[in-house]
């Protein structure tokens, strides 16, 4: 996988720019970080949003998304968003939303 600069900015729009979110290079992509915490990535062709297991449901009634699974393995509270739906800037606003609301919910990682 490569890196989507285009697909990095429009997150980067999407989470409007606080002063608590960072980035670096990681999975082959790019993680955003809000406050040290992994809040989503954006690899080629998708992104990754850390929505927290209360909200998963909700995320995932929504068009283009599907579950997170590593190693065969179900990752809950975090979805993938895909296809055309990657597009919809409702939609990616949406899961960027409900990312920043559930890591304003965890305390601050050291760097």
């Amino acid at each position: 996988m490569t890196r989507d600069t285009g697909l990095e900015a429009q997150l980067s729009e999407d989470f409007g720019h606080p002063d608590n979110l960072s980035g670096k290079p990681m999975f082959g992509g790019w993680c955003f970080l809000m406050n040290g915490n992994m809040l989503a990535a954006a690899r080629e062709g998708r992104a990754m949003f850390r929505v927290g297991k209360s909200a998963e449901a909700a995320a995932l009634a929504l068009p283009g998304t599907e579950p997170m699974s590593q190693g065969g393995r179900a990752k809950p509270g975090f979805v993938w968003l895909s296809g055309p739906a990657l597009s919809d800037d409702a939609i990616r606003g949406k899961l960027a939303g409900m990312a920043c609301e559930y890591l304003s919910t965890l305390p601050p990682k050291d760097a």
